[in-house]
């Protein structure tokens, strides 16, 4: 009876993301790769790139280690890649990392409310009188 260990061929989604560090109003990151299935704050990376101070805005990363990277299959995030893209490191076109705005909807135009009919005073007082009596046999009714 023969076992394949499956470990020899398990191919790992890798992703070139941001993992905070800083403290709590101070945002700084470190740009690392890791399995794209981990959470970042596990702290299970296989390698830190750089680092990235979101108040300074500007980024420490060793491109070449980034480049190696993307070429073993590694996906940046929508940050990293377009931080990559300031730097020069990769082609190609800014990602839209923020979702699209709901958009606003605009009020139709009031139509105008076209006048209702003139009813005649004395059929609206007649359902009136209706409305009573049959009001008045209710209440007679419910104390019998």
């Amino acid at each position: 009876m023969t076992i394949s260990l499956l470990s020899d061929r398990m191919v790992f989604m890798l992703s070139i993301r941001l993992q905070r560090v800083g403290r709590k109003n101070d945002p700084s990151f470190r740009v690392i790769v890791a399995d794209s299935k981990l959470k970042p704050k596990t702290g299970n990376f296989l390698e830190i790139l750089g680092m990235y101070d979101a108040r300074k805005g500007k980024p420490v990363i060793n491109v070449e280690r980034a480049k190696h990277w993307i070429s073993k299959g590694a996906i940046a995030s929508g940050t990293v890649h377009n931080i990559l893209l300031d730097l020069k490191a990769v082609t190609g076109k800014k990602i839209n990392v923020l979702g699209k705005k709901t958009p606003i909807i605009k009020e139709a135009p009031a139509v105008e409310a076209t006048p209702a009919p003139v009813a005649n005073e004395a059929t609206v007082e007649s359902v009136v009188a209706e409305t009573a009596t049959e009001s008045k046999e209710e209440a007679t009714e419910a104390t019998v």
